[in-house]
């Protein structure tokens, strides 16, 4: 008896509650947040900005034409504001090219092609220069001599990179005037062993003064998707560097404003200025939002006039 009594006890509460909540809606009242919904929530506390520093990026490197292998060699496709060079690591070993990325930062500025060779010629299968004009956008192949026989680099985790390609000025001179002094280009190439298709693993950017920036995609919001990634740009775990203006896309809040403000840690591009006040989670992908930076400096940080946001506030 007394179990049924506490049943009903409970149920009368709840329909008591119930009918509150009713009614406070029917008379527009705001309803306390302590019954809201999580979804109806604004963010209460703004977003930090992210400092940024901006950069020019002269170097440029993309794969070429497949196919590409560990016996067939690989393409690629270099670009620099100046005359650069790339040199090509084949069968780097890991720990070399972490020690001289450190080194860079703590002991020796890796600026040159002929500083980089001292540093991993002797940890790499073979080394491969080219000289790549101003400007030019040519393929140039690489590949492993036959006369080495190499066919893999041995079963997954492994030691070495397949292809580490480096990417310096030609001269002192435009060495001098750059902040950015390397782009280094981790590749993956398939071979017996792996066959997964090549496609760049990593790509650092090392400046003058030591640093060395990790390049990352942003993924951009185009007429609602968000899911293709736009050109790689640079990013570090205490800095981020050079951003492009001129975004195309809408926000995907509010729809009347153009998108320029990027999302951390999942580098979504899809929410104005206006809008990313209000934000707690990506509209995207739903991941809490722990920073957020201007792709162009803002032009006001007022709340946009269109809809509000809450069906994407948590």
């Amino acid at each position: 008896m007394a179990a049924d009594m506490e049943m009903f006890c409970c149920l009368c509460c709840f329909v008591f509650l119930f009918t509150f909540v009713v009614v406070l809606m029917w008379l527009g009242v705001e309803i306390p947040q302590i019954i809201r919904n999580s979804d109806d929530t604004e963010a209460t506390v703004p977003i930090p900005e992210k400092q940024m520093v901006r950069v020019e990026n002269p170097f440029s490197l993309e794969l070429g034409s497949p196919p590409a292998s560990v016996t067939g060699g690989v393409s690629v496709r270099p670009s620099c504001l100046d005359s650069c060079v790339l040199t090509c690591f084949w069968g780097c070993e890991v720990s070399a090219l972490q020690a001289a990325l450190q080194s860079h930062q703590n002991v020796t500025r890796l600026s040159s092609s002929h500083l980089f060779q001292e540093a991993l010629s002797l940890h790499c299968c073979c080394c491969q220069t080219f000289h790549v004009a101003t400007g030019r956008r040519q393929e140039l192949h690489t590949q492993i001599p036959p006369s080495q026989g190499v066919c893999d680099f041995g079963p997954l985790p492994r030691e070495r990179y397949p292809l580490v390609a480096v990417l310096t000025f030609g001269d002192s001179e435009a060495r001098n005037a750059s902040t950015i002094v390397a782009m280094v280009t981790v590749v993956h190439v398939p071979d017996e062993k792996h066959r997964i298709p090549a496609r760049i693993l990593f790509q650092f950017l090392l400046t003058s003064q030591g640093g060395v920036s990790k390049l990352m995609s942003i993924f951009m919001a185009a007429d609602g998707d968000a899911s293709e990634p736009a050109v790689p740009r640079p990013t570090e775990d205490e800095e981020e560097e050079e951003e492009e203006e001129g975004v195309v896309g809408d926000c995907v809040v509010c729809r009347g404003a153009a998108v320029n403000r990027v999302l951390l840690p999942c580098r979504h591009a899809c929410v104005c200025d206006g809008c990313v006040l209000r934000l707690q989670h990506c509209p995207v992908c739903r991941a809490f939002v722990l920073e957020a930076f201007a792709l162009a400096p803002p032009t006001a940080l007022t709340p946009p006039t269109g809809p509000h946001p809450r069906e994407v506030s948590s």
